[in-house]
C-alpha cells in the first residue's frame, strides 16, 4: 500500500540540525525536518535503522546492567516478542503499518522483525538513509560559548575510529529510553546466593530450564517473559505491586506459575520472602522494572536534570524552556502509542524551528511546566511517573495536532487502543490472536484507502 508522498513546506529558515538516534523517533524527526528544508544529520551508533527494534542475541557483560558506562547493547528485545498493540493503530499517521510485499509477518500483532521491516521501509521510502551516519556515536553535545549554536562531538564506533567536532543550529535528542535498566531495591539481596538479571538482557528461556524463577514487575515485558520462561522453568513466581486479591495465587492456565505481592527480603539461604508471607527458594530473579532516561553525552550546565526519572524542566515534554527551541527531546512519554505521538511531536518541532509555529515566552513555558508538576502531585504519582501518559495521551496528541493545523487523531485509532488494552487485561494469554473489534479494523483500512487516494 502506498503512503503519503513527502510534501515539503516552504520555510523562511534553513537550519543545520543534528538528530541523535535512528530509531522510530529519529527517523520521523529527520523526515519532518527535511520536509521543512532543513539540513539534517542523524547520528546512529548502530549499523542500521530501527533503534530498539533491532534484535540482537548479544547481552551486557553485567546481567543487571547497573553500570551505564559499561552498557553497549542498545536493544532490549527478546526473541519471542510480538507487539502488544494492533498494527493498524500502531503505525505513523500517514504511513500505515500494513502488510507489505511477501515474506513478512501479516499477523495483526506481528513479531519485532515485522516492526523493523516497517521502519526500514519508512526510511527507504522517504530517502532518509542518505542523512544517517551509521556506526557513529555522539560523545558530547554542548553549547558554544555565545550560546547560539551547539557543538557536537562524535566518533566512529570501533577502535581508532575518526573523531569529529561540528557545529549545529539545533540538536534533537531521539536516543530512546529502553537501554539503561532500573533495578528493584531488595533488602538482603547482597547476601542472597542466586543470580539476578534485568529484562534488558533477557533473550530466550533456555537458560532457565528446571529453575525456580522470580519475575519482578507487571509491565508488558514482565507478562511476556514470565510466560516465555514458564515453558521451560520448574516454577515461576511473579512479584508485583499491581496484584490484587488473595496471594499467592496460581496464574490461570498454568500449573507452575504464581502471583505474589512485592518482595520483602532475600536471605543468604537462597530464600525470598514476599510481603504476603510466602517464601520461595529461587535460582534467579529477573527485574522487569523499567528503564532510566540517560543522556551521558549532553552538557547543559545544570539547566536540565534527570531526578528519579523525571527529565526537567521540559515544556510539553519536548523543550527545555531556557534552551528552546534549539534543544529538544522526542519520544520521552510512555504508556502511549509511540509512533503517532513522536510523529506529531516532530511535526510541531519542525514547524517551530521553521518559524511557522510560535513557542510561548520562556516564563510562560516554565509556568506550564509547574502546572504539569502540580498535576503529578495531585494524582499522588512519584516523579518517575512524570512522563507516564496513560491518562492523557490523546489529549496531548490532539493538542500537538491543533498546534500544527492538523485534525485530531482518528477516533477509530483511539477506540482501538482502548479496546486492545482492555482485551490484553481480560485475555492475557490470547489477546494477540483473539479480539472483538473487527469493525475498527474495517474502519482503519477504509481510512488507509483514503490516504492512498489523497496522496
Amino acid at each position: 500500500m502506498a503512503s503519503f508522498a513527502p510534501r515539503p513546506i516552504p520555510s523562511p529558515l534553513h537550519l543545520r540540525l543534528a538528530v541523535v538516534g535512528a530509531g522510530a523517533a529519529g527517523l520521523v524527526a529527520a523526515r519532518e525536518l527535511r520536509r521543512e528544508g532543513h539540513g539534517v544529520v542523524v547520528f546512529e551508533r548502530g549499523a542500521s535503522v530501527g533503534g530498539t527494534w533491532v534484535y540482537t542475541p548479544a547481552v551486557e557483560s553485567d546481567p543487571l546492567g547497573t553500570d551505564p558506562a559499561r552498557n553497549i547493547v542498545h536493544s532490549s528485545l527478546y526473541k519471542s516478542l510480538r507487539t502488544n498493540l494492533p498494527r493498524e493503530c500502531m503505525g505513523f499517521l500517514d504511513y500505515p503499518f500494513v502488510p507489505r510485499g511477501s515474506g513478512g509477518d501479516a499477523r495483526r500483532f506481528p513479531s519485532h522483525e515485522e516492526v523493523l521491516r516497517y521502519l526500514e521501509n519508512f526510511a527507504e521510502e522517504f530517502g532518509l538513509i542518505e542523512s544517517i551516519r551509521f556506526r557513529t556515536e555522539v560523545e558530547r553535545v554542548e553549547r558554544e560559548v555565545d550560546g547560539k549554536r551547539w557543538i557536537v562531538k562524535s566518533r566512529e564506533v570501533g577502535g581508532g575510529g575518526e573523531k569529529k567536532r561540528e557545529v549545529y543550529d539545533g540538536v534533537v535528542v531521539c536516543n530512546g529510553h529502553y537501554t539503561e535498566p532500573r533495578i528493584a531495591e531488595i533488602s538482603g539481596i547482597d547476601a542472597w546466593p542466586g543470580n539476578q538479571m534485568h529484562s534488558h538482557n533477557y533473550r530466550v528461556p533456555e537458560p532457565f530450564v528446571n529453575q525456580a524463577v522470580i519475575v519482578i514487575g507487571s509491565s508488558a515485558s514482565a507478562v511476556d517473559i514470565s510466560r516465555d520462561v514458564a515453558r521451560l522453568a520448574k516454577e515461576v513466581h511473579i512479584a508485583s505491586r499491581s496484584v490484587t486479591g488473595r496471594v499467592p495465587a496460581k496464574v490461570p492456565s498454568y500449573e507452575n506459575m504464581w502471583f505474589h505481592s512485592t518482595i520483602e527480603r532475600a536471605d543468604r539461604d537462597g530464600s525470598v520472602v514476599f510481603h504476603d508471607g510466602s517464601l520461595v527458594y529461587a535460582d534467579v530473579i529477573i527485574h522487569c522494572t523499567g528503564y532510566k532516561y540517560y543522556f551521558p553525552f549532553l552538557e547543559t550546565n545544570g539547566v536540565l536534570t534527570v531526578d528519579d526519572n523525571q527529565v526537567s524542566p521540559l515544556y510539553k515534554h519536548v523543550f527545555p524552556p531556557q534552551l528552546a527551541p534549539s534543544l529538544s527531546f522526542i519520544g520521552l512519554p510512555w504508556k502511549v502509542i509511540p509512533f503517532p505521538l513522536v510523529e506529531l511531536q516532530c511535526k510541531w518541532l519542525a514547524g517551530i524551528l521553521s518559524g511557522r509555529i510560535e513557542l510561548p515566552l520562556e516564563e510562560e513555558m516554565l509556568k506550564d511546566v509547574k502546572a504539569d508538576y502540580q498535576r503529578l502531585e495531585m494524582k499522588g504519582w512519584p516523579k518517575r511517573y512524570a512522563h507516564n501518559f496513560s491518562d492523557f495521551q490523546f489529549e496531548y496528541d490532539d493538542w500537538l495536532a491543533e498546534q500544527c493545523g492538523l485534525p485530531p487523531v482518528e477516533d477509530w485509532r483511539k477506540e482501538m487502543y482502548v479496546v486492545a488494552s482492555k482485551n490484553r487485561v481480560a485475555r492475557p494469554e490470547v489477546y494477540r490472536d483473539e479480539w472483538d473489534d473487527d469493525h475498527l479494523v474495517e474502519q482503519s483500512y477504509k481510512y488507509f484507502e483514503n490516504l492512498v487516494q489523497l496522496s
